[in-house]
C-alpha cells in the first residue's frame, strides 16, 4: 500500500483491492477510483501540465489561464467521460475534475487548491512506474 498526503490532498493506492485500487481526496472530500479511472486522472494531469509548461513562458506576470480537456472512459458505457481543468498563472495553478461514468454508476466532482495541486500531481507522477500508468 502506498500512502501519500499533504495539506489539502491525499493519495492512497492499494493494488490488492478490487475494483477500487485508489483513494484520492482534497480538503473536504474523498473518492475511490478504479485502475482505469486512476490512469485517466494521471493522463489528464500530465497533459494539462505539459500544456501549461508550453504556455507559461508566454504569459505576463499578471495574466492567468484556464486549460481543460475531456477524455472518454473507454471501459464504461458510451458517453462516459472524465473532464479536468488546470487554472492559474505562470507559476501557481489549481486542478478540478468531473468523472461522469454514465447511467447507474457513481459520479464525482472534486478539486485541489493551488497549495495542494502541484504536490498531489507530483505524488501521482511518483507512483507512475509502480502502478503501470500509461498514456
Amino acid at each position: 500500500m502506498e500512502v501519500c498526503q499533504g495539506e489539502g490532498w491525499r493519495l492512497v493506492v492499494d493494488l490488492a483491492r478490487h475494483p477500487y485500487i485508489a483513494l484520492i481526496g482534497g480538503s473536504d472530500w474523498a473518492v475511490e477510483l478504479t485502475r482505469d479511472e486512476l490512469n485517466i486522472l494521471w493522463r489528464a494531469i500530465r497533459r494539462l501540465r505539459l500544456q501549461h509548461a508550453a504556455l507559461s513562458d508566454q504569459l505576463m506576470a499578471e495574466e492567468s489561464l484556464e486549460l481543460d480537456l475531456e477524455l472518454p472512459l473507454v471501459t464504461a458505457e458510451p458517453g462516459a467521460s472524465f473532464w479536468m481543468a488546470l487554472e492559474g498563472d505562470r507559476q501557481h495553478w489549481s486542478l478540478r475534475f468531473v468523472l461522469s461514468p454514465g447511467a447507474g454508476a457513481r459520479a464525482v466532482e472534486g478539486g485541489w487548491s493551488v497549495a495542494a495541486s502541484a504536490p498531489f500531481a507530483a505524488a501521482l507522477e511518483g507512483l507512475e512506474a509502480r502502478l503501470g500508468l500509461v498514456d
